[in-house]
């Protein structure tokens, strides 16, 4: 009997096998916020060089998955169906990947989650700056596991860059951010993104909801 033939028939009686989040999960989402998006998408390629804007973690409570992130509002809890409604690729599918620790670090997803929960209410990191007590996406999903791991990082920092790669200019929007906020723009300064974890080699991408813009799909 052809291959097909069976796959199809077995999943006739079945059913297609279904995606169940697990606390700890870090939700990739290409969020088309615009310009600020762009320039955050194009100096770091995610999975599959997927264009990843925004991150964060999935919590799971007695009514069902949460999703704890850094948004401009600050650290905050969110409903994983409005979270997952942001955005759509041209099949309406949700923009997002699922990243998942490596069985080595599961022991720490308590932790994690404890940790980033305590943050709630914390103000935004409209700086980037990974020292102070603000936090944006990626670096929420860094200081709940660092912490988790007594203090030992498990993504790591890399130098920040917001010149664009193809022009070797700063990207206007954000000469024209850091101006407005009065802060010089932290080139070179250690921090990190969205895309960049999703390439991690400490976690496993084990869903893809959609398609984000940039990815090759295999």
């Amino acid at each position: 009997m052809n291959i097909t033939l069976l796959l199809l028939i077995i999943q006739t009686f079945i059913g297609t096998p279904t995606f169940t989040l697990q606390s700890g999960d870090l939700l990739f989402q290409d969020s088309d916020c615009g310009e600020f998006c762009d320039a955050i998408e194009k100096v770091t390629d995610g999975y599959q060089g997927a264009n990843l804007s925004h991150v964060g973690m999935v919590i799971i409570k007695d009514d069902g998955p949460q999703v704890i992130e850094a948004t401009t509002d600050g650290v905050v809890m969110t409903d994983l169906s409005t979270f997952l409604n942001r955005s759509h690729d041209s099949d309406g599918g949700s923009k997002v990947i699922v990243g998942r620790l490596n069985a080595k670090y599961t022991r720490l997803i308590p932790s994690a989650v404890q940790y980033a929960q305590m943050l709630i209410g914390k103000k935004y990191d409209h700086v980037f700056d990974i020292k102070n007590d603000t936090y944006y996406c990626s670096e929420l999903v860094y200081e709940a596991f660092k912490q988790a791991n007594r203090g030992k990082e498990i993504f790591h920092l890399f130098p920040m860059t917001f010149v664009d790669p193809d022009t070797k200019e700063t990207f206007g929007i954000w000469t024209n951010y850091y101006r407005e906020i009065g802060e010089p723009i932290p080139e070179g300064k250690p921090g990190l993104n969205p895309g960049g974890i999703s390439k991690s080699t400490e976690l496993e991408i084990v869903h893809i909801y959609g398609t984000p813009s940039g990815m090759k799909v295999k």
